[in-house]
């Protein structure tokens, strides 16, 4: 997905396997449990579906980073599904990249997918994003 600033973060289903191209340089999983290691630089956000991450102040610096990082580097974001929470992490970076909170999950939809954010928590979790 293409950030207004230009940046690109790659949002996937962890379930799709691993799309063919390069590899990421920095992997944000979104999930309950522990991901299996990765052969790039990861950062794992315990993330139950359908629900909020378990800390959200780390949720908070993990997606900063990942957006800092997505200005030069090749960045994903993926869940199970690559639907709910990483459309929801895909909010909050169009947040932190100037997207108005109110408006970032129809710009998620518009530019990522349209059943991005499926909870109305999460909706709530990217309005009030910071």
């Amino acid at each position: 997905m293409r950030l207004p600033s230009g940046r690109l973060v790659r949002g996937r289903g962890l379930r799709r396997g691993l799309p063919a191209g390069p590899v990421p340089s920095l992997g944000v999983y979104l999930l309950g449990r522990q991901p299996p290691p990765v052969e790039w630089d990861a950062r794992w956000v315990r993330w139950p579906d359908f629900r909020l991450p378990s800390d959200r102040e780390d949720a908070g610096e993990v997606l900063r980073e990942a957006w800092s990082r997505a200005e030069s580097e090749r960045v994903e974001v993926a869940c199970g599904g690559g639907v709910g929470r990483t459309g929801t992490a895909l909010a909050c970076l169009a947040v932190l990249d100037g997207v108005p909170g109110a408006e970032a999950v129809a710009y998620v939809r518009e530019h990522y997918s349209r059943r991005a954010v499926e909870t109305p928590w999460q909706r709530r979790f990217v309005a009030r994003f910071q």
